[in-house]
Order: C-alpha cells, then sequence, then structure tokens
C-alpha cells in the first residue's frame, strides 16, 4: 500500500493514460477511490472501469490539454513518443510530443490552477552509453549533443522544463505549482505492449540467436507495479502535509537488482521453451550494425518502414553497465520496491498462444525479411560510392 493521503477527494490526470503503465496507473488509483481521467489520443485496449474518464485528445493541441486539466488536482504527464523501434528514428513527432507537448502540459497546469504534476522522465537523462555504476541524482544531465538518440535528448529536455517550471505562481493565485520527475528503468509485467512482444516477436521468428556485450554488465529494470508505486509516492510528497519534499527533484525508480539484460529474459526465452543462445557477440559490432540499420532507414524509410532489429540507443541500453541508487527515493518517498519476477509475463503470453511450436509461417517470414534486408543494404552500398563522390 502507499502512503498517499486525500486521494479519495482527488481528481488525477494521466497523459497518455490509455498506454500500459498510464492505465495500470490509473486503475491503481481508481481502486483508492480517487477520481482519474485519461487523456490520450487512442482508446484504451482494455475495458475502462465504471467511474474512470476518459478523454480523446492531443498533447501537441494547448487547447484540447488545457481543457483536459481544468478542475484536476494533479496530473501525471506520461505521455511519450519515440522510445524503441522505429519511433526512435521519427525525429519530427519525437519532438512535437516530447518537447512541445510537455511545455503544453507545464503551462496548462499553471494557467488552470493545477498544483502538482509528476513528469515521467527515464534514466537516459544522464546515460549515452557510458558505464555508470551505483549513480544518483547528483549526476549531471548528458550534454544533449551526446545523446545518440532523439528520444533521450528530447526527454532530457522536457524533464529540465518541467523541474525548473516547479514554483511557478499558478494564474488563480492559490499558491505555486509543485513538480517532480521519476526516471524509470525499462519497465516490464504482463500485458507490456512496447518491449516484450517484440521481443517474444524476435524469439519466434528465430532472430534472438545471439547475445552480445560483457556477460558482467549490468543494466535495470522496474516492474510497472513499482512504478505505480513510486508515481503515487511522489504525488503525495508534493501536498504541503509532507512540506513538498519532492518539489523540484528528480529520482531514479527500478526493482533495486542490476542484471545481465540477456540473463533477465532467460526466464521468458526458456519458459516459451526455446534455447538460450550460446553464441557472444562483442557490441561494438552489434553498434555497427544498428548504425548501419539506421542509415538504410532513414534512406528508404519513406518508402518501406520495416522494424529495426536494433537501434544505436538499444544496443547500448541493453550491453552497457547503467545502474543507480535508490538511496533518495526511498529516503524521500518513502519507495521500497517489492520483488516481481518473469513468472508472470511467461504465463501471460502462453495464455495468448505463444510458445515453441512447429510454424512454417514464422520461418517463412524470417526468410522474407532477410531477404528484403539484404536487397536493401546491397542498395543503400551501391549508393554509397555515389553519394561520396
Amino acid at each position: 500500500m502507499t502512503k498517499m493521503e486525500n486521494v479519495r477527494v482527488c481528481t488525477f490526470l494521466i497523459t497518455g493514460g490509455s498506454g500500459y503503465f498510464g492505465f495500470r496507473l490509473a486503475c491503481s488509483l481508481h481502486k483508492k477511490g480517487a477520481k482519474v481521467i485519461l487523456f490520450d489520443m487512442r482508446h484504451p485496449s482494455l475495458v475502462v472501469p465504471e467511474g474512470i474518464v476518459f478523454i480523446k485528445g492531443d498533447i501537441c493541441e494547448y487547447a484540447q490539454v488545457v481543457k483536459a486539466v481544468t478542475g484536476v488536482d494533479c496530473v501525471f504527464h506520461s505521455a511519450s513518443f519515440g522510445m524503441s523501434g522505429r519511433e526512435q528514428l521519427n525525429r519530427k513527432i519525437i519532438e512535437e510530443v516530447n518537447i512541445q507537448g510537455t511545455k503544453h502540459v507545464v503551462r496548462a497546469c499553471v494557467e488552470a490552477g493545477v498544483s502538482r504534476l509528476v513528469y515521467t522522465s527515464t534514466f537516459n537523462v544522464v546515460f549515452g552509453g557510458q558505464v555508470i555504476e551505483g549513480g544518483d541524482e547528483s549526476l549531471p544531465y548528458l550534454p544533449l549533443h551526446l545523446h545518440p538518440d532523439h528520444y533521450s535528448r528530447t526527454k532530457s529536455i522536457a524533464e529540465m522544463a518541467v523541474i525548473e517550471a516547479s514554483g511557478t505562481e499558478l494564474m488563480n493565485g492559490t499558491g505555486g505549482l509543485k513538480t517532480c520527475a521519476l526516471r524509470p528503468a525499462g519497465i516490464y509485467g504482463p500485458g507490456e505492449k512496447r518491449h516484450l512482444p517484440r521481443i517474444v516477436g524476435y524469439i519466434e521468428k528465430g532472430y534472438f540467436r545471439f547475445v552480445y556485450g560483457d556477460p558482467r554488465s549490468l543494466v535495470e529494470f522496474v516492474h510497472v507495479d513499482n512504478l505505480v508505486l513510486a508515481h503515487e509516492l511522489a504525488a503525495d510528497a508534493l501536498m504541503s502535509e509532507h512540506q513538498h519534499r519532492s518539489a523540484g527533484q528528480a529520482y531514479f525508480i527500478s526493482d533495486g537488482r542490476p542484471v545481465n539484460n540477456f540473463e533477465f529474459f532467460r526466464p521468458l526465452v526458456e519458459g516459451l521453451g526455446y534455447s538460450f543462445p550460446k553464441l557472444r557477440l562483442p557490441v561494438s559490432l552489434i553498434y555497427f550494425v544498428a548504425f548501419i540499420t539506421e542509415m538504410i532507414h532513414h534512406l528508404i524509410g519513406p518508402v518501406y518502414n520495416f522494424q529495426p532489429l536494433l537501434t544505436r540507443t538499444e544496443v547500448y541500453k541493453t550491453g552497457v553497465t547503467h545502474y543507480f541508487s535508490m538511496a533518495k527515493a526511498k529516503a524521500e518517498l518513502g519507495y521500497e520496491p517489492q520483488e516481481y519476477n518473469l513468472e508472470e509475463v511467461v504465463e501471460w503470453f502462453k495464455s495468448r498462444g505463444h510458445g515453441r511450436k512447429a510454424n512454417g509461417l514464422c520461418l517463412q517470414r524470417w526468410m522474407i525479411d532477410v531477404l528484403i534486408l539484404a536487397a536493401l543494404a546491397a542498395l543503400v552500398l551501391s549508393y554509397l560510392p555515389v553519394v561520396g563522390s
């Protein structure tokens, strides 16, 4: 249970509320008796519990944002774009959603008199491929030009804007806006829609034939329910009853159990009946392949918007050690992560028909994908000398 107080009289709005984390947060708040509003461009894929309100809207449209936040006590801003896969390569939408959209949320809170804003940020605001062991919130933001992807760069800009807005006088004269930011690790849990289905898809298509990086490299993950807990605690700590102790602060959030990225997913691979790969390749090689893939996507993406196997940022995030201390979150928020594993995730996929089975269609699809990418690679390689001449 969280230590949230007065939750029954509060109204919360969640941007990106139809997403995996946003919807889970909404259901948790709703169960505690809060009034919850989901703000998203798409309706949730799951049944919305009675009492939770859904508002279709775009954070890139300021008028829609200010209308949605009017009458709200606290905003959880979790909407973002470009976290993984081909989305990472769409710089225009990434900038519109992550930077402009966040500015709209901050401005709307000030105009509508919303006193609390909790921003869902990312580890990536300080990480760009360098080794970090037990880092804390005293680490500086990674210089913007060193970010290997536009998502991390824009999330960093957005977090800075949210933190800087803390203390801004509300236009209704009721005091100042109190803001904080949470920096989660990779999110997992049953029903997660962004990363896990992609990983399972790679496993089932036969792409997962190797691992890479030092087997001693460590990263972190956060179960969705631990992340929900952290957000609720952060919102609570913004209240006057707790001296607004989280105002203007950022916090790293994870399960608190650094683990090798590939070993973390071993239970999923083997739980679905597949063999864990024995071949290990160097990070530098995989990074180079990811770079070439991004070049290919940049050239022919408008015609054939294929899903990159990995992007450069994903290589760093999975193959280079980076984990963080949660001493600050524990001391100031009272955050104590619960222990979870991938058992429930495996069962979730099995219940939906996933698992090792003779599937000629998967093999055929894999062969077609390989042939298409090989042809595209040959096309680009034949084109490069002309560009350089």
